[in-house]
């Protein structure tokens, strides 16, 4: 079929759906809805079949849902309507959820029903985008898939819908507490809102939106109060006790960085003075689930895992300076393997553009960051004392693809999307040139890097992208993990892979260092020069500003042809050298 995927941005699940059609045979494009007139056009020369709307935050034009079935992925089971469904559903603490495929009609979540998909939800709250991220995708692909079965069909019929009085978009006033309450009251709020808009509070005497809530341990001091900070997380008091809160955003329009997120104690800075550090040795053990704790270290029998878990994936100099301590810890042990396994949510994104952004200087910022990921980098490629295992739980975008190539095994968790390019108006580094090529072959690697085009973890393994492929649900995954470090345990068989490594590093006609140094060259063009619109790029990311037009290597061929000359050259880059 052609099937036109009309969206507000190519966010995760939208690529989850990109991706699974078209392995499946379908011709697939993406039009991102930019107004109303855009969208109709834009629609006219797709000429889909169907229309999949798996992220969108507008209201599709009668002229396109009258003409074309159009389904709408909402976030909620069936009955359920609304803007803020996710919201509402960790707030109320529901027991269980669901995802609905509706047929666009003109009011907004009304239409019968395509398909839908019920899940459990954690007694825990979970964060929005955790939940969005995991079970809801999941589910929305199954109903995406089945839409598409149905679409073959023509004696299908959706099932009207019941009417359901929808809930109303939730506000601040809904989201609001007072550090008086308890701590699971807080963190509930918290999560609802995690990553946006966040809750609207008060730390440090600073109004903010507070973001990435973990209960603590114990309580120490009045509620409101900053009690210790750690790896860019403050403390603060309650009612019963204590919650980390990770990430920050200003509330005050007046404020210098208004409308960055950032981590916790850059953003209160002196504030935080006097305000004591609470550190934690590496590869000492966390001694309750709430402390705080990015990187974590910990091995059974012969294999060492290495976890970390870095908020929406970013890595500032700080989280590579940790990465890169805990590394050399991990290393310096007595084990055959080492598994550096990322988060679920995301397993790195590459370098963190918020506090790039925020920065009094964001080249110098953007250079100090390239220089610490590629550092860590590094010590994945060069390590010989043990086999190492990179398991991306979570999807990965950019250099934080790159990150985990060096190592000599590379699991997926079935379900992800890697974005194995570079976009922002950067070269990129992290050793990419050593490392892409030679795991997917210089033409396949040059056409990751031009394309600029996500991959499932199934074609990432059949072009040598990835070497395994695990199972989708995340237990299963860690469980699948386990054994595949256990098998490469295998003294023998783990120092016969190791001295192989050894050989191929020592034979490299070309030293890594001359990689680094080709890749920062052409970085500092971008950087300081800003040859190709980072600092642009970069402002319109991080202040979430919304897409003008679609960009070309989405669109349908029909459309592409039609495209300005001008916007398929800044699109269709000449070639990045990939090899020595």
């Amino acid at each position: 079929m052609r099937i036109l995927l009309l969206v507000t941005a190519f966010n995760g699940l939208s690529q989850r759906a990109w991706c699974a059609l078209r392995e499946a045979g379908h011709d697939v494009s993406v039009l991102f809805a930019t107004g109303e007139a855009d969208m109709i056009s834009g629609v006219q020369r797709a000429d889909p079949e169907l229309i999949i709307c798996p992220f969108l935050k507008d209201r599709v034009p009668a002229q396109v849902w009258q003409n074309r079935p159009t389904v709408i992925i909402h976030p909620g089971p069936v009955g359920d309507r609304g803007p803020s469904s996710l919201d509402w559903a960790i707030a109320d603490g529901a027991r269980s959820w669901g995802v609905t495929a509706l047929q666009a009609v003109e009011e907004m979540d009304a239409g019968p029903i395509w398909a839908t998909r019920t899940f459990a939800l954690p007694a825990a709250p979970p964060r929005k985008s955790s939940l969005y991220n995991g079970p809801v995708a999941d589910a929305a692909m199954e109903c995406i898939l089945e839409v598409v079965t149905k679409a073959h069909d023509p004696s299908f019929a959706p099932v009207p819908a019941d009417q359901a009085q929808a809930r109303p978009l939730m506000r601040q006033p809904d989201r609001a507490f007072d550090w008086t309450d308890s701590t699971e009251k807080i963190v509930r709020k918290i999560r609802a809102a995690d990553g946006a808009p966040g809750v609207k509070t008060e730390v440090g005497g600073l109004p903010v939106f507070a973001y990435d809530a973990l209960p603590g341990v114990g309580r120490g001091g009045r509620p409101g109060q900053i009690l210790t900070r750690r790896q860019g997380a403050v403390l603060v008091g309650t009612g019963d006790g204590s919650v980390w809160l990770g990430h920050l955003r200003p509330a005050d329009p007046g404020h210098g960085r208004f409308g960055i997120k950032l981590p916790a104690t850059s953003l209160l800075g002196a504030r935080l003075r006097g305000v004591p550090h609470s550190p934690l040795p590496v590869g000492s053990e966390p001694e309750h689930p709430g402390t705080y704790r990015q990187v974590r270290y910990r091995r059974t029998g012969a294999v060492g895992w290495l976890a970390f878990d870095f908020y929406n994936g970013a890595m500032a100099p700080g989280h590579c300076r940790r990465l890169i301590a805990a590394l050399r810890h991990a290393v310096a042990q007595d084990t055959e393997v080492l598994v550096l396994r990322g988060g679920t949510d995301a397993f790195s994104n590459g370098i963190h553009l918020n506090v790039i952004e925020a920065a009094p200087d964001p080249a110098s910022a953007a250079w100090a960051n390239i220089r610490a990921i590629n550092e860590v980098c590094r010590e994945i490629i060069t390590c010989t004392r043990q086999v190492v295992i990179a398991g991306y739980a979570g999807s990965a975008g950019a250099g934080g693809v790159m990150l985990g190539l060096g190592a000599d095994i590379v699991a997926a968790r079935d379900g992800i999307v890697l974005n194995p390019f570079y976009d922002m108006g950067l070269y990129g580094s992290e050793l990419h040139t050593f490392t892409l090529p030679r795991r997917v072959g210089a033409d396949s690697a040059q056409r990751l890097i031009d394309e600029k085009l996500p991959v499932s973890a199934a074609r990432a393994r059949s072009i040598g992208l990835v070497d395994e492929v695990g199972p989708r649900h995340p237990d299963a995954y860690a469980d699948w993990l386990a054994a595949l470090a256990e098998r490469e345990s295998d003294v023998r068989a783990a120092r016969n892979r190791r001295q192989a490594k050894a050989r191929r590093l020592a034979a490299e006609r070309v030293p890594l260092e001359v990689y680094e140094a080709r890749e920062l060259a052409e970085m500092s063009r971008d950087m300081y020069a800003d040859r190709s619109g980072f600092a642009a790029a970069r402002h319109a990311f991080v202040r979430k500003e919304k897409a003008t037009e679609t960009p070309v290597r989405l669109l349908p061929p029909a459309a592409v042809k039609a495209a300005p000359k001008a916007r398929r050259a800044a699109t269709l880059r000449p070639a990045v050298p990939v090899s020595a």
